[in-house]
C-alpha cells in the first residue's frame, strides 16, 4: 500500500530543496529537480520513495560536484576525494563522476594541459616539479604525458630567472648566482640547467662584461 503525497513546501533556509509530506507528516527532503513531477494528492509505493531518496542523493553529490568546479578545473581524482569526504556513497561518487566525464566538466588530459600552461605563463617550473604538482592532484604520469611532452627546462628556467632578477638589481655577482640558482632551484631544475641561465641573465643585465667569477 502505497502513500500520499499531502504537501510539497519549499525549504525556506534553501530554496532548491522541498520538504515532501506523506499522510500529514514531513517525510523527507528532495532537489526541486527531482522533486519537480510530484503533486499533492499523488501517491507513492515503497519503491517509488527509496528510488527518489536514492535519485536525491545522487543530485546533491552532483551540485557539491559543480560547487567544487566553480572555484576551479580539478582532477577527477580530487573530485572523488572530496565527495568521498562527505560521506557519499562509492556507488553515487563514480556516477556523478560519469556523469561529469560526459559533459566534459572532468577531464585529466585537459586539465593535466591547462595547468602545465598556466605554470609556464606565470610561475615557471621544471617539467620534474610540475610532474610532482599534476601527481599531488591525483594525475599518474601517463595521463600527464602529453602536456609534460613539449615543456622545455631551458626555456622555463631562462624565463622564470629573467622575472626573478628584477629583485637583485644591485646585487653583486657571487649573491646573485647563489640567490639566482637557489630559486630555480626551489623552481625545480637541475644545477646543470640553472648554471647556465644565471651566467646568461648576468651578462645580458651587465653588457659592461662584468667579470664572472666560477
Amino acid at each position: 500500500m502505497g502513500r500520499t503525497i499531502t504537501a510539497l513546501v519549499v525549504q525556506k533556509r534553501n530554496r532548491q530543496r522541498v520538504n515532501v509530506y506523506l499522510d500529514g507528516e514531513f517525510a523527507f527532503g528532495l532537489s526541486l529537480i527531482v522533486a519537480a513531477w510530484l503533486k499533492v494528492g499523488q501517491e507513492l509505493s515503497e519503491e517509488k520513495i527509496a528510488e527518489l531518496n536514492s535519485s536525491d542523493e545522487h543530485e546533491v553529490a552532483y551540485q557539491r560536484a559543480l560547487k567544487l568546479l566553480e572555484y576551479r578545473p580539478r582532477a577527477e581524482a580530487e573530485v572523488r576525494k572530496k565527495l568521498t569526504e562527505h560521506q557519499f556513497p562509492e556507488a553515487v561518487v563514480e556516477a556523478v563522476l560519469e556523469r561529469l566525464r560526459r559533459s566534459g566538466l572532468v577531464d585529466d588530459t585537459r586539465f593535466a594541459q591547462a595547468w602545465v600552461e598556466n605554470r609556464s605563463e606565470f610561475r615557471p617550473r621544471s617539467r620534474r616539479a610540475l610532474q610532482v604538482e599534476l601527481r599531488q592532484h591525483g594525475l599518474d604520469d601517463e595521463a600527464a604525458a602529453d602536456a609534460l611532452s613539449e615543456v622545455d627546462d631551458d626555456a622555463l628556467a631562462l624565463q622564470a630567472a629573467v622575472k626573478y632578477a628584477r629583485k637583485l638589481k644591485d646585487t653583486e655577482w657571487l649573491d646573485f648566482r647563489r640567490k639566482l640558482t637557489g630559486f630555480l632551484a626551489r623552481r625545480g631544475f637541475t644545477y646543470e640547467v640553472a648554471a647556465p641561465v644565471v651566467r646568461q641573465v648576468w651578462q645580458e643585465r651587465h653588457s659592461d662584461n662584468t667579470k664572472v667569477e666560477e
